[in-house]
C-alpha cells in the first residue's frame, strides 16, 4: 500500500511540475531537464531522504535563477514533508536549513520577489505542518498500540497469578483435609472397642474437617465465577486457633503460642513460650489482631501445609506454631520433634515447601525449612513483612 501511495505522490508531482513546463509554447531546452530533476527523484526519498532533496531543491534553484516560468516547487515541498513526517531530529533540522537557502536563493537572485517569497514560505510552512501532525499521529498510535500490548500482558499475568493462586488454594485445603481425614480414619478402628468415646471424637474430627474442606473448596473454586472486585473471604490468622486445634484433635501436641518482639532462635531450637502464655495459647479463644489480607492468608496457608507435612510424614509427637510479631514483620515458626529428613516430605514428589515459598515471596517476605539447629526435629521459618516496602 505504501509503494502505490508513493507512486502516486510522485505523479502528482510529476504532472504539477513537467506539465506547466511544457505549456504556453517553446521554452529554452534546459526548462524541462529540470522539470524533471526537481519532481521525479521524489519517487526515491524513502530510500535516500537527504540525497533525493539535495537534487530536487537544487534543480528547482537553478531553474528558477535561469529566468524559467514560475512553477510551484511540488518536489521541495514534498521532501520537507517527509523530513517532518518521518526524519528525526537532525534530519529535520538540516531539511529545514536546506529548504530555507534554496528558497532564498531562488527568489532573491537574480531579481527579488518579496511577494512570491511571502506565498511560497506560507507553502512551506503548511507543508512542515502537516509533516509534523503526521508524525505526531504516527507517535500516538504507536503509543496507544503499546499500552495496548502492555495491558493485554497485564490481563495474563493476571489470570496466571490468579490461576497459581487458586491452585496453591487447592493443594493447601485438600492436602491439609486429606492428611488430617486419613490418619483419624486409620486411629478410629483401634478405638471403637477399648475407647468408644475416643472413638466418637475421631469421627466427629474427620467430619468436621471434610465440612470445612468442602466450604474452603467452595471459595476457591468460586474465585473462578466471582468478578474480580468481589474478592472472596480468605482465612487469616484468627483462623489458626481452629486449625491447631483440628491438628490437636489427631492426637498430636501441637501448640499456639503469640508472642510480641521477634522470635528467638526462629528456624532452630524450639522456642519456650513465657510464664502463662502457652496456657493461654492453648485455650480455644485466642483473638489474633489480622495483618494485612494477602500476609494473613499467606501466614494461614503456611501454617496449614506445614502442620500437614508434621502429621502425614514427620512422625512427630508435638509441634509448636509460634507468631512473634514486630513494628515491621511478622514471624511465623512451626517446629516439630520428628524426623527433620521427612517432615517437609522431600522423599517424594510434591509441591508443598516450593508453595510456602512462592506464597512467602508474593507478600515480599522470605521462608526458610529445614531440620532444628538442635538437630532434633524439623522447621520452617516464614518472615512476612507488615508494610509495604517504599517505592524509590
Amino acid at each position: 500500500m505504501k509503494r502505490y501511495v508513493n507512486l502516486a505522490v510522485t505523479v502528482a508531482a510529476v504532472a504539477a511540475t513537467v506539465l506547466p513546463a511544457l505549456a504556453g509554447g517553446p521554452r529554452a531546452w534546459w526548462v524541462l531537464p529540470l522539470a524533471v530533476l526537481s519532481s521525479v527523484p521524489v519517487l526515491w526519498r524513502d530510500r535516500a531522504l537527504v540525497a533525493v532533496a539535495v537534487v530536487v531543491g537544487v534543480a528547482t534553484t537553478v531553474s528558477a535563477a535561469l529566468g524559467a516560468p514560475p512553477l510551484l516547487p511540488v518536489g521541495p515541498l514534498v521532501c520537507l514533508y517527509t523530513f517532518a513526517a518521518r526524519s528525526p531530529l537532525p534530519i529535520r533540522l538540516l531539511g529545514l536549513v536546506l529548504t530555507a537557502a534554496g528558497l532564498v536563493v531562488s527568489l532573491l537572485h537574480p531579481h527579488p520577489d518579496v511577494e512570491v517569497l511571502r506565498y511560497l514560505s506560507v507553502a512551506y510552512v503548511f507543508s512542515y505542518a502537516l509533516g509534523t501532525s503526521t508524525r505526531a499521529r504516527r507517535t500516538q498510535a504507536t503509543a496507544l498500540a503499546e499500552r495496548d500490548r502492555r495491558v493485554a500482558g497485564e490481563r495474563t499475568a493476571a489470570v496466571l497469578r490468579e490461576r497459581a493462586r487458586i491452585a496453591h488454594d487447592l493443594h493447601d485445603i485438600l492436602t491439609h483435609a486429606v492428611g488430617v481425614m486419613i490418619v483419624q480414619a486409620e486411629a478410629g478402628p483401634l478405638l471403637v472397642r477399648p475407647h468408644p468415646d475416643r472413638a466418637d471424637a475421631t469421627f466427629a474430627t474427620i467430619a468436621a474437617t471434610g465440612r470445612d474442606a468442602v466450604v474452603q473448596l467452595r471459595r476457591a473454586v468460586g474465585g473462578l465465577r466471582e468478578p474480580a472486585d468481589h474478592p472472596l473471604d480468605q482465612p487469616g490468622l484468627a483462623h489458626l486457633t481452629a486449625l491447631v486445634a483440628r491438628v490437636r484433635a489427631t492426637g498430636l501436641d501441637a501448640v499456639l503460642t503469640v508472642a510480641s518482639g521477634p522470635a528467638e532462635s526462629v528456624g532452630g531450637a524450639r522456642p519456650e513460650p513465657p510464664a502463662g502464655q502457652a496456657g493461654q495459647a492453648r485455650q480455644a479463644g485466642v483473638v489474633l489482631v489480622e495483618p494485612p489480607a494477602d500476609v494473613g492468608v499467606a501466614a494461614y496457608r503456611i501454617v496449614q501445609e506445614s502442620l500437614t507435612n508434621v502429621v502425614r510424614h514427620a512422625g512427630a509427637g508435638s509441634v509448636r506454631v509460634l507468631l512473634a510479631w514486630s513494628a515491621q514483620e511478622l514471624t511465623v515458626s512451626i517446629i516439630d520433634d520428628g524426623h527433620g529428613d521427612r517432615a517437609s516430605g522431600a522423599d517424594r514428589p510434591g509441591y508443598g515447601i516450593l508453595g510456602m515459598r512462592e506464597r512467602a515471596q508474593a507478600c515480599g517476605g522470605t521462608l526458610r525449612a529445614g531440620p532444628a539447629e538442635d538437630g532434633h526435629g524439623f522447621a520452617v521459618t516464614a518472615t512476612l513483612p507488615l508494610r509495604a516496602p517504599a517505592v524509590a
